[in-house]
């Protein structure tokens, strides 16, 4: 909803993170075929669930910018490398930190390819327009990448940025929601 709120049609998105889909499908929706959406995922697997998702939906997809134009092209590489594949401005951005639902567990999002694409996206959001992270805390890598996230996030200036935190007080590994809002 946070990201809906800015998000319309015809306007750019990216999906940091495809992993199964659900959020590129969401993405791709709002801004309908007017629009375009980049999305990453270092998995193959990853990028296949995401393109048999948007099938499913009718909505048109490439894969990495190959086989024609579509609202959608997913892009088989590390979101530490967005704007080599980008060009701002987008309104919404969003991503899921952690590892791949029903995926290897091993192959997790890591603080400084995160921090990276983090940088980058933010070079590339447009006033107004908001990023959602969803940090997951429950795995090995989780609590180095969101430490790392919740610094340097800290230090953006107020004059610029409004951060959001949404997280459920009563589970400390559960996964919590951080939202960025470019002021100008």
């Amino acid at each position: 909803r946070l990201v809906a709120e800015v998000l319309e049609a015809g306007d750019p998105a990216i999906d940091l993170t495809a992993g199964n889909g659900a959020d590129t499908l969401f993405l791709a929706r709002r801004v309908g075929p007017k629009g375009r959406v980049f999305a990453f995922d270092v998995q193959l697997q990853a990028l296949r669930h995401t393109g048999a998702r948007l099938s499913e939906a009718g909505i048109s997809w490439a894969f990495d910018g190959q086989g024609g134009e579509g609202t959608v092209c997913l892009v088989h590489d590390s979101h530490a490398r967005l704007t080599e594949y980008t060009q701002g401005p987008a309104r919404g951005i969003m991503a899921n930190l952690g590892y791949l639902p029903g995926g290897n567990p091993g192959l997790t999002t890591r603080a400084e390819t995160t921090l990276s694409a983090l940088r980058q996206a933010l070079d590339l959001l447009a006033v107004g327009g908001r990023m959602a992270l969803v940090v997951y805390v429950g795995h090995p890598q989780g609590e180095e990448e969101c430490r790392a996230v919740e610094e340097w996030l800290q230090g953006l200036s107020s004059r610029h940025w409004h951060i959001l935190r949404i997280q459920v007080a009563n589970r400390r590994q559960a996964p919590y929601l951080l939202v960025v809002e470019r002021r100008g």
